[in-house]
């Protein structure tokens, strides 16, 4: 479980979700481990935003396949960071291992992501999460799965260093709740009966908004509230009936599966940021010029008689109100077959610009036309 990246940027630890994947490891140096004795390869998920950088490495088995796609994350899928999503196919077609699409919803009385949010407005254990994502998939739910004990250990050490980290730099540690759990499952692809294994890593991150207590007459007081934000990342293996267990042993090496490009990864978390930074300077200039511009009539004003201050100070106060809850709405503005219902579920397309390679998520009712071409939900052409 080692994909974990901590980010030191305090403002953005609300997004950066946990990115190790229960029996899916990586991180650390590739050993000479093989995949059964047919040995490994890697492969690449390249970032066609950042002039196709590799975002991520995926080692798989030397003789399976590979397709995947970096989702670029962002406001429109819940204000979810970069993720890869990828399949990984046995020479025969039969077997499989996905990355799927990161699943994520929010709830609560505070501000919440606006959109691309699953339609869960409550909090879900992680196993009741995979019972829920089997059914989502018309999977037949067979079994729970227990969680190793070294892995379950591993998730307690990750919350301990990131609370360590947040008070090296004298900050309050996260609300944060870290769990995994599995599940098996059965289903035909065709005429082949198949056996599966879940794994979904559930994190959720809970935000106190603090209230304020109005000492304007008209401007209402606000009270306190709170957001809770879920990520759910999910594996799925899959094999024929009674080779499942081959599969997950030719995967559990750990140096099977995806590995971050720490430098990609790091420019991602920079350019996120000054983008932010911008989208903030202009939220203080137009506060600025709001604030001079008063001042100005203010100044006219006082010229005035009483009953037009009084009036004066009305519109002001009205002003005040639309400004504060424009901001307020400012802040409120991802294995084909796994991907395809995330979708379905969130009533929303996924889209490819044709002329720079960039995915998009839409609305189903909208008809995509001219450079924008319908995509799986992971991305991959239909």
């Amino acid at each position: 479980m080692k994909n974990n990246r901590l980010v030191n940027v305090a403002r953005l630890a609300a997004i950066v979700a946990a990115l190790t994947i229960l029996g899916c490891k990586g991180g650390g140096p590739l050993s000479a481990a093989s995949a059964s004795t047919g040995g490994t390869k890697d492969v690449s998920v390249p970032d066609t935003t950042m002039n196709n950088t590799t975002a991520y490495t995926v080692t798989i088995p030397a003789s399976w396949n590979f397709k995947g796609v970096l989702m670029q994350g962002g406001v429109p899928t819940c204000q979810s960071y970069a993720y890869a999503v990828w399949r990984a196919t046995s020479a025969d077609g039969q077997s499989y291992v996905e990355q799927m699409p990161q699943m994520m919803w929010a709830y609560g009385t505070g501000p919440k992501p606006a959109s691309g949010c699953l339609p869960l407005n409550g909090p879900m254990t992680a196993q009741d999460f995979v019972k829920f994502l089997a059914k989502s998939m018309q999977l037949s739910y067979v079994s729970d799965e227990p969680v190793a004990a070294a892995d379950n250990a591993a998730v307690q050490k990750q919350l301990q260093d990131t609370a360590a980290s947040f008070a090296a730099r004298n900050l309050p540690p996260p609300k944060n709740t870290l769990e995994l759990a599995q599940g098996n499952v059965s289903f035909n692809k065709g005429s082949v009966a198949m056996q599966g294994r879940m794994s979904v890593q559930l994190s959720c991150t809970e935000t106190d908004f603090p209230g304020f207590k109005s000492i304007l007459v008209g401007m209402a007081s606000k009270p306190a509230t709170a957001s809770t934000k879920c990520t759910a990342s999910a594996m799925f293996r899959a094999a024929p009936q009674g080779q499942l267990a081959a599969v997950l042993q030719m995967w559990t090496p750990t140096s099977m599966g995806f590995h971050e490009n720490i430098p990609w990864g790091n420019a991602w978390v920079q350019r996120y940021a000054q983008q932010s930074n911008a989208q903030n300077q202009a939220m203080i200039r137009s506060a600025d010029d709001a604030i001079r511009a008063g001042n100005a009539q203010i100044a006219q004003t006082m010229q005035l008689q009483q009953q037009e201050h009084d009036q004066f100070l009305s519109a002001m106060q009205q002003s005040t109100d639309n400004s504060m809850a424009n901001a307020n709405a400012a802040m409120n503005a991802r294995s084909t077959a796994a991907s395809d219902v995330v979708d379905f579920a969130l009533n929303q397309q996924t889209v490819v610009n044709t002329n720079n390679g960039q995915l998009m998520k839409i609305p189903n009712q909208i008809t995509p036309g001219g450079a924008l071409q319908p995509t799986h939900g992971n991305g991959t052409p239909y």
